[in-house]
């Protein structure tokens, strides 16, 4: 669904990146409702005296009006609905989190203009799980991890083996098999993965926060490990803001 050529159009979105265009524009990478991943330019944005600057950095959740253009869209107006980003700043663990979710979303949208809904809600979900420090943090990242991967049609199997759908829970859990795998179809590669590890991940693809909370510090680990190993196979290379995140 593009959207219309040479008229305005408003969407709810949120920023996903920012990127400098000549001396005081920038380009706005944002995930729509309606229209998916969008590229925006924002005139004169980088001035101190722009009307909607500080309505448009990553983590913003936003009412924003654009006039459709043939190579980038113009942005023309913007309704400031939350800045998550904001209000994560002081925290950094929370912080590098956000960037990382917000990093997940656009890789997760890789063509411009497609409908992403569930990625969309997806996102703001998570953002604003962040910003009220729901639950911890991590967990909050690795579900959201989970989540896209099940979205984007890679949902790693944790009860049954993923090749065989022999019941589990299996010690083994493979990248290319696609998750939980039994002692017969388990490839040469695969990992040794505890019960626990498997159940806790399963909880977070759900969104059953009271089994993730109670779970054990060196299960989370685990689990985690489990995700950025699956999420960065299935992405073919890592996120650059992986590696910043501060884990608990």
């Amino acid at each position: 669904m593009s959207a219309p050529q040479s008229k305005l159009y408003r969407d709810e979105a949120i920023i996903l990146r920012t990127q400098k265009l000549g001396e005081a524009d920038r380009i706005i990478t944002l995930l729509t409702k309606e229209h998916g991943r969008i590229r925006g330019v924002a005139k004169g944005v980088r001035r101190t005296m722009s009307k909607f600057g500080a309505r448009l950095e990553p983590g913003s959740h936003v009412d924003i009006q654009m006039h459709a253009g043939k190579t980038f869209d113009t942005i023309t107006q913007v309704e400031a609905i939350m800045n998550y980003g904001e209000a994560l700043t002081n925290d950094y663990q929370r912080w590098t989190i956000a960037h990382a979710i917000l990093e997940t979303a656009e890789r997760f949208t890789q063509q411009e203009e497609e409908p992403a809904p569930q990625e969309f809600h997806l996102v703001v979900g998570g953002m604003k799980a962040l910003a009220d420090n729901r639950y911890d943090s991590s967990l909050i990242l690795d579900a959201f991890l989970l989540r896209s991967l099940s979205i984007g049609g890679y949902e790693p199997s944790m009860t049954a083996c993923s090749r065989c759908e022999k019941p589990g829970p299996h010690r083994y859990f493979s990248l290319v098999g696609g998750g939980s795998v039994c002692m017969d179809c388990r490839p040469s590669a695969s990992a040794t993965a505890s019960a626990e590890a498997l159940e806790l991940m399963q909880a977070l693809l759900r969104g059953d926060w009271d089994v993730a909370e109670k779970s054990e510090a060196r299960h989370r680990r685990e689990a985690s490990g489990l995700v950025t190993a699956y999420l960065q196979w299935h992405l073919e290379r890592g996120l650059r803001s992986l590696p910043m995140v501060e884990r608990a």
